[in-house]
């Protein structure tokens, strides 16, 4: 029962995290007003043409790998960057937003720690 509850969270956590990629470069979500503060730190953002683009494809490609349950646990560390972003940024500036952050972060904690087996390679 709780690999399939995983596998449903995994399924719905790639679509969300490959829609958040395909709306960097479409732009079909409109998103809620930005603080001031925000604004300059976007602003930041954006003079970084390369930037924006990266965390696009990486949140597409992580959200791939997240579904595939065969190359979930390399989904997982691919997209872990992004997350920590995202809730460091809600930490920061957005801290009403970071509920939706929160509960991806937790998704993706749960499927490190069920796949903790396929990383110890890399530890060694």
């Amino acid at each position: 029962m709780k690999q399939k509850i995983l596998s449903v969270l995994c399924i719905l956590f790639g679509l969300m995290m490959i829609n958040a990629g395909l709306n960097k470069f479409f732009n079909y979500m409109p998103a809620p007003p930005p603080s001031e503060e925000q604004m300059k730190i976007f602003g930041a953002m954006v003079t970084l043409k390369w930037l924006m683009p990266l965390v696009a494809i990486v949140e597409i490609i992580g959200g791939f790998l997240v579904a595939i349950p065969k190359t979930r646990a390399l989904g997982a560390l691919v997209i872990l960057p992004v997350l920590i972003g995202i809730v460091v940024h809600h930490l920061t500036f957005d801290i009403a937003g970071i509920s939706m952050g929160l509960i991806l972060f937790a998704i993706n904690s749960w499927v490190i720690i069920e796949n903790r087996e396929k990383y110890s390679p890399i530890l060694k």
